[in-house]
């Protein structure tokens, strides 16, 4: 990629989480040699919006996904392609299509597993032939856990010399003061993304912990050792600790397709391990109750989800039509106000296979599905750019398996730390 004028482009660059990974990109710009561009339908208002947004590119070029010369053309031109333009299930192939075919790196936020298989089944091949890394589900689902899941299983495998057995991911989250909004939780993106995925006609892949496993006898082992439990449970310190939200069913299949991949790579066969994440819901004894009544409602939830991406392919159609009508546009998402201030942290207490114990951390600021994912996407397409920095490995890969831990200290700079206790 050394006769590539850009370093990164940012597809999509206009939409709610689009101007916040153009803005990251202007703001590391001004401190390194990043060479970036914004790619959009519409130069001029991509031009007008991201002016507004105090991000304005060095350039900003034609692509539309419905014109793949537009999207061959933005491919060869740059290291990587960072893709904001979802349901990506509607909208993602091609954009992929053109950076394997012309040479470029290729990173997204897409939650919808079904795609993402069909993505590894077609492209992993051609992609590592090519020395392409594509790199999906790479926002707060699931990068994050991914890398911190990864941190613990290579100190288990410095300290003890052996794998991981079992591993507990806890997230607790404090918002900002003031309150809460609707446009807090969801954005109209992500609920065009669910709507996709609940007419996906794979959809019983979504809630699959192997789904992105192609090995089969691999992936029956990890559907045995590390279902998707969904009851609200205590954690080590007393607290209530709820299904993740708004999905629990995305890092899953990542994290442990991370070690399946990191097993191949190192010539070992994979070990899955019992993988168990979720949210908590802390407070004091007065308001037990109440938090046992949001974890059990949000287990409801997701036990419904789970339900209905069973379900035939007639009523899940009906349903993803009558939720696109009633749905918020894509354009909806949470105010500048409500971005910053929020402060989140996960917590990954892992055992390896004799019962030695291992502790990591993440601790981040900013609006975890909007802003700290838009910084870490934008940090990881720049590491991405750069020669180096990643391990040489190609395909369809995930966040952890992509970026390797040589370099985590560079998302502090997207205020997010890692952290292994010694």
């Amino acid at each position: 990629m050394s006769d590539r004028d850009l370093d990164v482009v940012v597809f999509g660059a206009t939409g709610v989480t689009g101007r916040r990974v153009a803005s990251y990109l202007a703001e590391r710009a001004a401190e390194t040699d990043l060479h970036w561009a914004a790619a959009a339908r519409d130069v001029e208002k991509a031009g007008r919006m991201l002016a507004a947004a105090g991000a304005s590119p060095s350039e900003t070029i034609v692509a539309d996904v419905s014109d793949p010369a537009s999207l061959n053309a933005m491919a060869s031109r740059t290291r990587v392609v960072l893709d904001l333009v979802g349901p990506y299930t509607h909208y993602g192939r091609p954009v992929i299509d053109a950076c394997v075919a012309g040479g470029a790196h290729y990173a997204d936020l897409t939650g919808e597993i079904p795609f993402v298989r069909r993505m590894i089944d077609e492209f992993d091949g051609p992609a590592a032939s090519a020395g392409v890394k594509i790199v999906q589900v790479c926002g707060f689902e699931a990068l994050p856990p991914d890398l911190l899941v990864l941190l613990a299983a290579e100190a288990a495998l410095e300290r003890f010399g052996e794998g991981l057995a079992a591993v507990d991911l806890e997230v607790t989250t404090k918002p900002p003061a003031g309150l809460p909004r609707p446009s807090d939780g969801i954005s109209g993106g992500t609920f065009q993304s669910i709507t996709a995925l609940v007419g996906d006609d794979d959809a019983a892949r979504a809630t699959d912990p192997a789904a992105l496993i192609t090995d089969e006898a691999a992936a029956a082992t990890v559907r045995r050792v590390s279902p998707i439990a969904l009851v609200p449970r205590r954690g080590s310190d007393g607290a209530v600790i709820a299904p993740m939200a708004p999905a629990p069913f995305i890092n899953p299949a990542v994290i442990q397709r991370t070690a399946a991949l990191i097993a191949a790579a190192g010539g070992r066969p994979a070990q899955p391990f019992r993988y168990r994440e979720g949210m908590v819901l802390g407070g004091g004894a007065g308001s037990l109750a109440v938090r046992w009544g949001v974890a059990g409602a949000l287990s409801a939830t997701q036990t419904g989800l789970r339900g209905l991406a069973g379900a035939s392919p007639v009523v899940r159609r009906r349903l993803a039509g009558a939720l696109q009508r009633i749905g918020p546009a894509s354009g909806f998402g949470p105010a500048e106000d409500r971005l910053e201030g929020w402060e989140w942290t996960m917590s990954v207490n892992a055992r390896t296979v004799s019962g030695n114990e291992i502790n990591a951390h993440v601790n981040a600021q900013g609006h975890p599905g909007y802003l700290a994912t838009a910084r870490m996407l934008g940090e990881a397409g720049m590491l991405l750019a750069e020669d180096g920095a990643t391990p040489e490995r190609a395909g369809c890969l995930t966040p952890a398996a992509a970026l390797g831990t040589a370099h985590v200290d560079r998302f502090e700079r997207a205020r997010v730390r890692f952290s292994v206790d010694p």
